[in-house]
């Protein structure tokens, strides 16, 4: 299978459908397919070329990928432009001017053009489908539609804002024992392989038989000398082979996000975090004007979960019949009780964008207390761990010592 053609930046200048003269640059595979990009966004191409590279790249700088966070920021900042009645094209060139991702700046000077040239933000956003998810696109529209544009921005700012929040607890929450434990197994090789051999070539000449433990560490550094390239192979393999699958087959991803519902401390703080972005989008979606069951639609790609997602689709089907929302969360069995209460009570009283956006926050808040509870209970269990094994083989190369100066 070919390979894709990768992408290279070239710079244009074309007329736009007013007949004013614009130019910018444009990231994309061959000039011929940065001539039906403008021609898509309403402009005749006069020149296009590539951009020039630096000699063996000196000079030249290093292309950061585009984060979500960086995302987050741009709509943050676009938002406060427009809410202060900068005009829109002027608002993309402040915010380019103030990004420090070459990558994002790129980015954002794409859409000025774009919108530059006679498109609509949203439509402008839909080009970028890596970088501008549905929600965000769909938020973005109906903002315009409605003459709406900066409160919807900072609808959808406020809503990226509280998912990267989210996210970062969540690694937060799983990259501290991860990094520990990673580090105590490369202390854990290190022992074996460099220190161990050392007390062991010095125990030969004891004459006497080793304690059982010390018997036990010198037969693991053994191994470890002899299979600890493989070992390490076998480590990075392994990682490389989760990554893809997780990438690349939807079965596995599926049967993973299952599984991690079922630990015991993580599967809590997974549930919570599914549920605030649920309440969270869901709020926002339906703030926005947009249909119950369009946005339960939007809500099912937001969750994070297959669990969640399979629920929300389920309740939107169940809502598309007729049914009561709450009445169709609660047949999941996923949901907890307060949130559909709340949600119950948001629909008798008409106002479930404000009965979600609590629950929102409520959940939002359990994941942080979640977290912080979570780092305080690994952290003893971390060190209890660490005491055990790596104390462990220390205080076993020492026993022979002990034991001759108690002969002694």
């Amino acid at each position: 299978m070919a390979k894709p053609a990768k992408n290279s930046s070239f710079v244009w200048e074309g007329t736009n459908k007013r007949g004013q003269t614009v130019k910018g640059e444009i990231s994309s595979q061959n000039a011929a397919m940065v001539k039906v990009q403008l021609r898509k966004q309403g402009v005749t191409p006069l020149k296009v070329k590539k951009k020039a590279e630096p000699l063996f790249g000196i000079g030249g700088e290093r292309k950061k990928p585009i984060k979500s966070a960086d995302v987050t920021f741009f709509v943050r900042q676009m938002a406060t432009m427009i809410k202060a009645g900068v005009p829109l094209v002027q608002s993309f060139e402040i915010v380019a001017d103030g990004v420090d991702n070459s990558s994002m700046k790129t980015l954002i000077l794409e859409l000025r053009d774009a919108v530059a040239a006679g498109n609509d933000f949203a439509s402008a956003l839909k080009q970028h489908p890596m970088y501008f998810d549905d929600l965000t696109c769909n938020l973005v529209e109906a903002g315009e539609q409605a003459g709406a544009l900066e409160t919807m921005l900072d609808k959808v700012a406020i809503y990226k804002e509280k998912t990267e929040a989210l996210k970062s607890k969540i690694k937060k929450a799983t990259m501290y024992p991860a990094i520990t434990l990673a580090i105590a197994a490369v202390v854990t090789v290190i022992l074996l392989v460099k220190v161990v051999p050392t007390f062991d070539a010095m125990f030969q000449n004891f004459g006497s038989e080793l304690p059982a433990p010390t018997q036990f560490v010198v037969m693991l550094s053994e191994i470890a000398q002899a299979y600890y390239l493989e070992f390490l192979a076998v480590v990075i393999i392994s990682i490389i082979a989760f990554t893809q699958a997780m990438k690349r087959s939807q079965i596995f991803r599926e049967n993973f996000e299952r599984f991690i519902l079922k630990l015991p401390l993580f599967g809590d703080l997974i549930r919570k975090s599914a549920v605030a972005r649920y309440a969270r989008v869901l709020s926002t979606t339906f703030a926005a004007g947009v249909p119950l069951v369009e946005a339960l639609d939007s809500v099912a790609g937001a969750v994070g979960n297959i669990v969640y997602k399979d629920a929300v689709l389920k309740i939107r089907d169940e809502v598309a019949t007729g049914q009561q929302m709450h009445f169709a969360m609660k047949t999941t069995e996923v949901f907890p009780n307060m949130v559909i209460q709340m949600t119950s009570i948001g629909e008798e009283s008409g106002a479930l964008d404000a009965m979600l956006d609590k629950a929102a926050s409520y959940f939002e808040q359990e994941v942080d207390d979640t977290v912080e509870g979570l780092t305080s209970l690994m952290e003893p269990m971390i060190m209890a761990f660490l005491g055990v094994v790596i104390g462990g083989l220390i205080v076993a190369m020492y026993l022979p010592i002990f034991q001759i100066g108690d002969v002694v």
